[in-house]
């Protein structure tokens, strides 16, 4: 296992840090340690996830009862995947073409299909506001019945990717 950890505090943009981004599960000789070139791949990505985070917000938080003073609550967007070293998605069954390989990507938890529907249709209204593409926006579920939404954006070549896959 390696002695290098990731500084809890760095952040990659206002409400998401490297850690978020880089943790597993999984015990590696090398931990999941990404380079500056997946670093800025993070922070692209996560200009979209920010993006996602203030329009799910603005459409579907609710405000918290007047009596308690503290404004609208904002609901976080929870990374359950996001960077992974060669070692690490190996060990998860990643495929070996995963954007999460370049810091492209995240797997984002959902609290059940329409929740995963909401997120994908504000990213999806994003992109067309923006004219910027994504590469993969695929909607997902495992044998178990647990739903996440897969995003990911390259610096280049965006395939506008967009499936619904379930085990």
């Amino acid at each position: 296992m390696s002695n290098v950890e990731i500084n809890n505090e760095i952040r990659l943009s206002e409400h998401f840090k490297l850690a978020e981004l880089c943790k597993t599960s999984v015990k590696t000789k090398d931990g999941n340690i990404p380079s500056h070139v997946h670093i800025e791949n993070m922070k692209r990505l996560c200009g979209w996830l920010e993006m996602l985070r203030e329009e799910y917000n603005k459409r579907y938080s609710l405000p918290l009862a007047p009596s308690e003073g503290k404004g609208d609550y904002e609901q976080p967007i929870i990374i359950n995947s996001g960077y992974r070293s060669p070692a690490v998605n190996k060990a998860v069954g990643g495929v070996a073409t995963s954007n999460h390989l370049t810091g492209c990507a995240v797997d984002i938890r959902v609290l059940g299909m329409e929740q995963l529907l909401r997120y994908a249709v504000i990213l999806l209204d994003i992109s067309d506001e923006s004219q910027e593409d994504f590469d993969e926006l695929l909607m997902e579920r495992n044998a178990k019945g647990t739903y996440w939404l897969h995003f990911a954006v390259r610096p280049e070549g965006n395939r506008r990717k967009i499936r619904l896959i379930a085990c």
